[in-house]
């Protein structure tokens, strides 16, 4: 781990007294300062909490907000539950990947953009959707998408 890294990973620690039932809420500012959770700052966590590594990297598992690769500064998030499907969530997704050169789970190289795969947003009432940096946007076409993209470029 790098001195920086060491250094903001020790600032955030110091918030909390060390108690196992602070694990998630550190593993959340750990993302929030990484944009991840870096396999260090996993390993440092459980020696603060004096529990084993393997007990932190479950919980960063198990949970899906939890990403153990960075993630982009922006992230778009296309809903593939079956009102969306039926509506063409599938063709924004493929421009999607097209305009951004990556594929659904990826970052791009230059850590602009995080395209992920939804299973339902529970808004089918607005299908097809797609969530950019926690924005809704209803009855976007595969062009709309794309505009979507190019407007926080």
């Amino acid at each position: 781990m790098s001195d920086v890294t060491a250094e903001a990973l020790n600032a955030l620690l110091e918030n909390y007294t060390g108690l196992p039932s602070e694990l998630i809420p550190i593993l959340q500012d750990v993302q929030d300062v990484f944009s991840y959770v870096p396999e260090q700052a996993m390993k440092r966590v459980a020696q603060f909490l004096n529990v084993a590594d393997s007990a932190v990297y479950g919980v960063v598992t198990f949970y899906a907000q939890f990403y153990l690769t960075p993630q982009g500064k922006h992230k778009i998030k296309v809903c593939q539950g079956t009102a969306c499907h039926v509506r063409g969530a599938d063709e924004i997704l493929k421009a999607i990947e097209a305009e951004l050169g990556v594929s659904a789970g990826e970052s791009t190289a230059d850590g602009e953009f995080t395209l992920e795969r939804v299973a339902c947003f529970g808004s089918c009432a607005l299908a097809p959707v797609v969530v950019l940096n926690d924005k809704v946007y209803g009855n976007v076409t595969p062009d709309q998408a794309v505009t979507l993209l190019k407007g926080v470029k």
